[in-house]
C-alpha cells in the first residue's frame, strides 16, 4: 500500500490537471474532491449497515435501495475518471487503491444476479484510507511499513508456534474426549473436544460446553493455566521484531570520523557522541 500517487499523463495535458484533482490535495479543487468523497464513501458504508437492520426495511427499505445504487453509479464514474487520466492504466488497478476502488463498486452489480453479495459494499470502508493523504498524513503510513517489517519478520516464529498450538490442543482435545465422552453427550467426538480445547486455550470460554467429571475439570484447569502463559508468546515475539525494526530505522550507516561511532539516528546530523558533524 504506497501512499504515492500514479504516475501523471504528460505535461501540458488536460488529464494532468485532471490528475491533480483526483489524485493530489494540493489544491482547493482537489482538497474539494477529496472531502467530498470521502463523506459519500461513509455515507454509503452507514447506508449497506442500516439496510441490515430489518426494522428500518419497511419504510426505507426502497430508500436504502436507490441511495445505494446512486453510490455506486457515482464510484462507478470516479473509477472510469481515475483510469482515464493515469498513464499507466494497468498499473493503477492493480495498486492497492486500485483494487479497493474496483471491490468496491463490484457487489452492486453482482447482486443483480446473486443474492446478499451487495452487503459486501461494506469493503468501502477501506476507501477511507485515503484519509491520510488528504490530511497530510502519508508519513503515518509510511511509518506503518515498519510494522508490516515485523510482522514480516516474525512469520516464521509465528507459524512454528501456531503449529504447535495445533498439535498441543489436539492432543488435549483427544485426551478431554477420553475422559469424558463417557459421563458428557457434549464431548461426542474428537474434533467437538478439540473445539472445546481451542475456546479454552484462548480463554475465551464459551459455556456452551463444560466437562462434569473431576479429571476432566482438572485437565481444563491446566489448559486455561497453559492458555494464559501461551498467550504471551507471539506478543513477544512481534514485539522484539519490531523494536529491531525501530531500530534500523533510526539508525544511519555513517561512522563519525572523529570518534567512530557508528549508532545515530536517522536524523542525526551530529555525532551523539562526541557532536562532531557527520559526513
Amino acid at each position: 500500500m504506497s501512499p504515492h500517487p500514479p504516475e501523471p499523463p504528460a505535461v501540458g495535458d488536460r488529464r494532468q490537471r485532471l490528475w491533480r484533482i483526483i489524485f493530489l490535495s494540493d489544491t482547493t479543487a482537489g482538497r474539494l474532491f477529496d472531502a467530498v468523497l470521502l463523506v459519500l464513501v461513509a455515507a454509503s458504508v452507514l447506508v449497506v449497515a442500516l439496510e441490515s437492520v430489518a426494522e428500518l426495511q419497511p419504510r426505507w427499505g426502497l430508500t436504502m435501495a436507490r441511495a445505494e445504487w446512486v453510490f455506486t453509479i457515482l464510484f462507478t464514474l470516479e473509477y472510469v475518471a481515475r483510469l482515464a487520466v493515469v498513464r499507466r492504466r494497468w498499473r493503477y488497478a492493480t495498486s492497492f487503491f486500485g483494487f479497493v476502488d474496483l471491490v468496491s463498486i463490484l457487489p452492486s452489480y453482482l447482486g443483480i444476479f446473486f443474492a446478499d453479495t451487495h452487503y459486501l459494499l461494506i469493503l468501502r470502508v477501506f476507501r477511507l484510507l485515503r484519509v491520510f493523504r488528504v490530511f497530510k498524513l502519508a508519513e503515518h503510513v509510511t511509518e506503518g511499513a515498519v510494522l508490516l517489517s515485523a510482522l514480516r519478520a516474525s512469520r516464521n516464529k509465528i507459524t512454528v508456534f501456531l503449529v504447535s498450538v495445533l498439535a498441543v490442543v489436539t492432543v488435549e482435545g483427544t485426551f478431554i474426549y477420553i475422559l469424558e465422552s463417557e459421563h458428557n453427550p457434549r464431548f461426542s467426538n474428537i474434533p467437538q473436544s478439540i473445539y472445546w480445547a481451542v475456546v479454552t486455550l484462548t480463554t475465551v470460554g464459551y459455556g456452551d460446553i463444560t466437562p462434569v467429571t473431576v479429571p476432566g475439570k482438572m485437565m481444563a484447569t491446566v489448559i486455561m493455566l497453559t492458555g494464559f502463559s501461551i498467550i504471551a508468546v507471539p506478543t513477544g515475539v512481534v514485539t522484539a521484531e519490531l523494536g529491531r525494526e525501530m531500530a534500523r530505522v533510526r539508525r544511519r550507516d555513517v561512522r563519525c570520523a572523529s570518534c567512530g561511532w557508528d549508532e545515530h539516528d536517522a536524523r542525526a546530523l551530529h555525532c551523539q557522541h562526541c557532536g562532531a558533524r557527520l559526513p
